[in-house]
């Protein structure tokens, strides 16, 4: 028997052995519900056809064709992906909007005699659930925002953090980015309705009543914008600031950096993108010293001259209550574990006085 649901909740999902999304291979890659897989019903090249014999041609053909096509992939899934699922396999399936792509999938299954499930309203369904949670209604999460200058170690902190039991979100790994001029990472960055998937899922699983821990980011992240609930929330957070010398930050920079620091022609087009407001002479000479591979005067001058003053500028404009400045030594995994520590203590103990 197909049963039909709207409930996207983490347990509800997780009570499915399988979410199977059925649209094509690139409406999948823009976005999809969490642990979904792709088993389309048309590839993009099939969906491209069948619509435009339907629109141009004969729409008798179009979905004879189109039905013929349905029925080998359908087959292709049960004899493939499918093939070692038993009797107990619980799925979910969705497409775009519940229309008629995914119901000779559902209609199979529950032949099988599979206990089949169906979002009603299909993907649509998930996507206006995300944009309620981050667009249109405050986050009811406690935000307190992990901030330093660059290179003072925030996102290795917010690990060690995590690895303590308090609840933390990690925007850069959600955005696939470092959230700097020299951020990107391989494979670059989710969509942006990728992007929102990920961080409506990572709220959704954090308890509102405890604390969550989030590192410091300007409204973007790479191309990636932080949605207003979500950018509100932490434009109100309490505030941990790390502070560290500058020859630990550099030192720490470049073994963070170390992939495009390996990179010259990927730093070179990074440094290219620098503000205006660098005198040309100064950006030619950093330039040059990425060249040479002069890494450490580099990454040096770069804090002093162009982040910390950036630092500075936002921090001035900046009116968030702080809840605890740490000056750390060094940075070193023995140091972020210790402030680690410190900061956990500090939470607890304001817990208990809450």
């Amino acid at each position: 028997m197909i049963r039909r649901t709207t409930d996207l909740s983490p347990d509800a999902r997780d009570g499915f052995d399988a979410i199977i999304d059925v649209r094509s291979p690139s409406e999948f890659a823009l976005d999809h519900i969490p642990g979904a897989i792709n088993l389309p019903v048309l590839d993009d090249a099939q969906r491209a056809a069948v619509g435009t014999e339907y629109v141009q041609g004969s729409k008798f053909l179009a979905r004879r064709t189109g039905a013929a096509l349905v029925a080998r992939n359908i087959a292709a899934h049960l004899e493939g992906p499918l093939g070692g699922r038993d009797g107990s396999f619980k799925p979910l399936v969705y497409c775009w909007r519940s229309g008629q792509r995914f119901g000779a999938m559902v209609t199979v299954m529950d032949q099988v005699g599979w206990p089949v499930a169906v979002l009603d309203g299909g993907y649509q369904t998930w996507r206006r659930q995300v944009k309620a949670a981050l667009y249109d209604a405050p986050l009811p999460h406690r935000l307190t925002l992990l901030d330093g200058p660059t290179g003072s170690g925030k996102t290795a902190l917010l690990h060690a953090i995590a690895a303590r039991g308090v609840q933390t979100l990690d925007l850069e790994a959600l955005a696939a980015h470092r959230g700097s001029l020299f951020g990107a990472m391989p494979g670059g960055q989710p969509s942006q309705k990728a992007f929102e998937t990920g961080l409506h899922d990572a709220l959704s699983r954090l308890d509102p009543a405890r604390p969550v821990i989030v590192e410091a980011e300007s409204s973007k992240i790479g191309a990636r914008v932080v949605p207003p609930s979500l950018w509100a929330a932490m434009a109100a957070a309490s505030v941990i600031e790390i502070e560290a010398p500058v020859d630990a930050r550099v030192a720490f920079t470049l073994r963070a950096y170390a992939g495009i620091a390996a990179d010259p022609q990927a730093l070179d087009v990074a440094l290219t993108r620098l503000p205006r407001h660098h005198a040309k002479t100064t950006v030619a000479e950093w330039r040059a010293l990425a060249a040479a591979g002069d890494l450490e005067p580099l990454v040096r001058q770069l804090i002093e001259a162009h982040y910390d003053p950036a630092y500075r500028r936002t921090g001035a404009a900046r009116d968030r209550p702080l809840l605890r400045r740490l000056s750390l030594p060094d940075l070193t995994p023995a140091a972020l574990d210790a402030a680690a520590a410190d900061i956990v203590s500090a939470l607890d103990a304001g817990a208990r006085h809450a």
